[in-house]
């Protein structure tokens, strides 16, 4: 028996429904290809396959489970392949490169010390993917699909490339071993359009201090408190207001104001 390994942050989903929800989430079908980050033991690995997909590339860093578990899948399944590795650095060489011009989905159990740099990294990818299901901390998936007046940071870097949802919430009792909270499974699905280079610092100025008003955060992008009164009435904003209050198209409209060159 492999031991769980507290350090890669693994917590094994073993709730068959919420298995078999994701993959439906995830709608695979026979031409799609499949990214699955951290498959583990290969219990959603296994869901995914029997809708025969094209190819399920599996990205895992643990040697030993792929050698005591997914090694096995792969022999059984030629649609599945392999990749060891860290998912932050293998799956942009994949979807950039290998998959350039290829559409796959994406789907994994994403341990919360990655979650916030995998979403990062999902945004920036050149090639991104159709849609992605993930199964996350439950605070965190409230604070991706955050509305007004919860908006925050991290809500705001991901709704600017994507629309994300929670899908179903998942106890800690599902997991083997159980983690100390709750989670919940999103779906993501990519904008057409990608954001502007500009966006991520100037949202960083705008939510560097929550409980400041807009006014005051933006003055750390060096912009004097006229412009910024200027440009906040412009666009129908109060300048007293705080970032949590606006929402993903005033705050990409404010972006655009205050960025433009």
């Amino acid at each position: 028996m492999i031991r769980h390994r507290k350090k890669l942050g693994q917590n094994f989903l073993k709730d068959g429904r919420a298995l078999d929800r994701i993959v439906s989430v995830l709608d695979v079908v026979s031409d799609d290809v499949v990214i699955e980050i951290g498959p583990g033991h290969g219990e959603l690995t296994r869901r995914a396959l029997k809708y025969n997909p094209k190819e399920l590339i599996a990205i895992e860093k643990d040697p030993a489970l792929i050698e005591y578990f997914l090694q096995k899948l792969a022999d059984e399944h030629k649609s599945l392949h392999i990749v060891e590795g860290d998912a932050l650095i293998e799956l942009p060489r994949l979807t950039n490169y290998q998959l350039l011009t290829t559409h796959y989905k994406l789907m994994g159990n994403i341990p919360y010390y990655i979650t916030g740099h995998l979403l990062r990294m999902v945004g920036d990818l050149e090639n991104k993917p159709v849609c992605a299901v993930f199964t996350v901390q439950k605070e965190v998936a409230e604070r991706v699909c955050a509305q007004p007046p919860r908006m925050n940071l991290l809500a705001a870097s991901v709704q600017i490339w994507s629309g994300v949802e929670v899908v179903r919430y998942i106890s800690k009792k599902s997991f083997s071993p159980p983690p100390k909270v709750d989670s919940a499974v999103i779906k993501i699905v990519p904008r057409k359009e990608s954001p502007d280079p500009s966006f991520h610092p100037f949202v960083h100025a705008l939510f560097s201090q929550p409980r400041k008003t807009i006014l005051n955060n933006l003055k750390t992008l060096g912009l004097t408190r006229e412009d910024i009164e200027k440009g906040l009435l412009l666009a129908g904003i109060d300048p007293k207001a705080r970032p949590q209050n606006l929402n993903i198209e005033e705050i990409k409209q404010l972006s655009l104001l205050f960025t433009r060159n």
